[in-house]
């Protein structure tokens, strides 16, 4: 059962690192935070000092200032799975006689989702500019429950466009804000929100396209090895069938990388289709992950610039207004993939 404790270890550190991400991925207030901050503070008690400024440093700069960590990290994991699945599992699919077209499949999705990778990182959100400010007013409606007409962005000193919020880590002001992800190192606003809810859902379909060729591969595994019908002596030398739990412990000791990169991408495809859900959801709505929280009545702790700027917004959400933006499901999604340009001026 060694190797059973193991893989418990393995799924806690995962589940620990994604309750990191989520703490410090600029998210709205949730019961991980609270969790979390009442155990910083117990820890703080038995830390040193110079320990608590340097990780305090470290977090801030990761999460609250723009850099390349968090796509070096992405690269990165991604080539691991990708070295693993080719390395081993590619060859024993072909050997159960897994056709070529099925294996090539992740190798598409992985094309695709680069592609999605890239333009979410270098596509302009809808950064509100001074000479773009006119045209960008008249995009969207104030709401005058979320958004008000005459609230200025202390930071950029600019009149803020219905809809739109500053970023502290990007330090400007996004038209339709959604929120800064540390993943693409950019925020994500009216130009990109279709390429990053594209992007989503190519990692998702990616990694549950590995999920089920590795998962199809070990079953395959253990079908031939004719586990299911063995049996073996236990510590009292009664004989016992092979359940569950002997066929995982094998499975380890034969693939042991093979299963680790299984339990990491299936933590992963849930993850992110949970939140590729979320958002699809938000597309259909016409709706914002910012607008979502603060119609719930709450508020980002890393990227509200005061709390006067935005005061408007504590005031007891109306639910018969949430999707005061909504138009209707087919424009809702074509307001997503051709974003609004608002009408111009013409001149004399």
């Amino acid at each position: 059962m060694d190797f059973l404790t193991l893989f418990a270890i393995y799924v806690v550190v995962v589940l620990a690192c994604i309750i990191v991400v989520c703490k410090y991925s600029g998210q709205q207030q949730n019961p991980f935070n609270t969790l979390l901050s009442h155990v910083l503070k117990i820890l703080a008690l038995f830390t040193p000092q110079w320990f608590q400024k340097v990780s305090h440093w470290t977090l801030h700069r990761l999460f609250h200032q723009r850099n390349n960590s968090f796509i070096c990290l992405h690269i990165l994991l991604e080539g691991t799975v990708y070295a693993e699945f080719t390395y081993e599992v590619f060859g024993f699919c072909r050997e159960m006689d897994t056709t070529l077209t099925s294996l090539s499949v992740p190798y598409v999705l992985l094309v695709i989702k680069t592609v999605f990778f890239y333009l979410c990182i270098k596509t302009d959100p809808g950064t509100v500019t001074k000479n773009k400010l006119s045209n960008q007013l008249h995009i969207y409606s104030y709401d005058r429950r979320l958004f008000h007409p005459g609230v200025s962005c202390p930071t950029c000193q600019l009149v803020k466009p219905a809809r739109s919020k500053h970023c502290r880590v990007c330090n400007r002001c996004v038209q339709r804000f959604d929120h800064h992800c540390v993943w693409v190192n950019n925020c994500i606003g009216a130009r990109n929100t279709r390429y990053f809810l594209l992007y989503l859902l190519s990692v998702c379909a990616m990694a549950g396209d590995i999920t089920l060729l590795t998962g199809d591969m070990l079953l395959h595994a253990v079908l031939r090895s004719g586990l299911l019908r063995a049996s073996y002596i236990d510590e009292h030398g009664q004989q016992q069938p092979a359940g569950p739990l002997f066929v995982v412990q094998h499975l380890f000791m034969t693939f042991p990388r093979i299963v680790f990169m299984l339990g990491f991408l299936i933590f992963v495809f849930f993850l992110l289709a949970g939140y590729a859900l979320f958002h699809s959801y938000l597309a259909l709505v016409n709706q914002t992950s910012n607008e979502w929280y603060k119609s719930r009545g709450y508020f980002c702790q890393h990227c509200h610039p005061t709390a006067a700027a935005d005061h408007h917004c504590s005031s007891i959400p109306d639910h018969s207004k949430r999707h005061y933006y909504s138009r209707g499901l087919l424009r809702n999604l074509g307001e997503i993939f051709f974003p609004r340009q608002g009408v111009q001026k013409k001149s004399n």
